[in-house]
C-alpha cells in the first residue's frame, strides 16, 4: 500500500501543476493542513480513515476545479453542502480575489469551516449556517463535491445563478463527482461537461473523479 502523501510532496505537486500558486498560498496550504487534522481529532470532520489521504482526497482533489476554469477576480461562489470547507477553502486560498459563501446544515462542520478560513487568514470566505433556500443573493458559480444528484441540485440553485457573464464559461453548476455518471446526467443530454481529473493528476484516487458542468 502506498504510505499516505506528505504535505512536502503535495506541495511539489502544486508547484508543478498549479504553478499560479504563489508562496503565500502555499503557506496557507500548509496551516489548513495542520488545522484540519487538529480538529479532527475532536470532530469527525474528514473520516478517521480518510484523514491520512488529507492532501490528495480533499485539498488536491478541491484544487481539481482550477484545472477546469480560471476563476476571474470578483466571482462569486457559492459551495452547497460545503462541510468542513470543501471545495470552497482550498479555492479560496488559489483565488484571493474571488468570493466564496459557504452553506451546510451542519453547524460543527462549518465551525471547523470557519475556523480554518481564519487562521489561514482567507477573508474572502463568508458562511452560512443553514438550508440553501434560505439563501439570498447571486452568484456566477454554485460548486459541491458529492452532495447530491444533477437532477436534485439544479431546481435549488438555479434562481442563484446571476446572468451576468464575464468567466471563460457561462455561469452554472460545477461539481466534483466520481464514478458512472451516465443516468445521472443523461437529462441534462449535451448540456453537460465531464472533465477527468485523471488528465491532470496521476494519484489513482482521480482514477474515477470528474468535474461536471452545468450551464445554468
Amino acid at each position: 500500500l502506498k504510505s499516505p502523501m506528505e504535505f512536502t510532496e503535495f506541495e511539489s505537486i502544486i508547484r508543478i501543476l498549479l504553478p499560479e500558486a504563489d508562496d503565500l498560498a502555499l503557506e496557507r496550504f500548509r496551516k489548513m493542513d495542520e488545522l484540519y487534522r487538529d480538529w479532527n481529532s475532536k470532530i469527525n470532520v474528514i473520516s478517521r480513515k480518510d484523514i491520512e489521504n488529507l492532501e490528495v482526497n480533499h485539498l488536491l482533489h478541491s484544487l481539481g476545479i482550477v484545472k477546469f476554469v480560471n476563476f476571474q477576480p470578483g466571482t462569486k461562489v457559492l459551495d452547497l453542502g460545503t462541510g468542513g470547507g470543501f471545495p470552497a477553502i482550498p479555492l479560496a486560498v488559489f483565488y484571493p480575489e474571488v468570493q466564496f459563501h459557504l452553506v451546510d446544515r451542519i453547524g460543527k462542520k462549518l465551525k471547523v469551516a470557519q475556523d480554518v478560513a481564519e487562521k489561514a487568514g482567507l477573508t474572502n470566505v463568508t458562511i452560512q449556517h443553514g438550508d440553501v433556500k434560505e439563501v439570498k443573493g447571486k452568484f456566477d458559480f454554485v460548486v459541491s463535491r458529492a452532495v447530491m444528484d444533477l437532477a436534485d441540485i439544479v431546481p435549488l440553485v438555479r434562481r442563484l445563478i446571476s446572468s451576468d457573464n464575464f468567466n471563460a464559461i457561462p455561469n452554472g453548476l460545477i461539481c466534483l463527482k466520481g464514478g458512472d455518471l451516465k443516468d445521472e446526467v443523461k437529462k441534462f443530454k449535451d448540456e453537460v461537461l465531464i472533465d477527468e481529473l485523471k488528465s491532470y493528476f496521476k494519484e489513482p484516487f482521480f482514477d474515477t473523479k470528474k468535474v461536471v458542468y452545468l450551464p445554468l
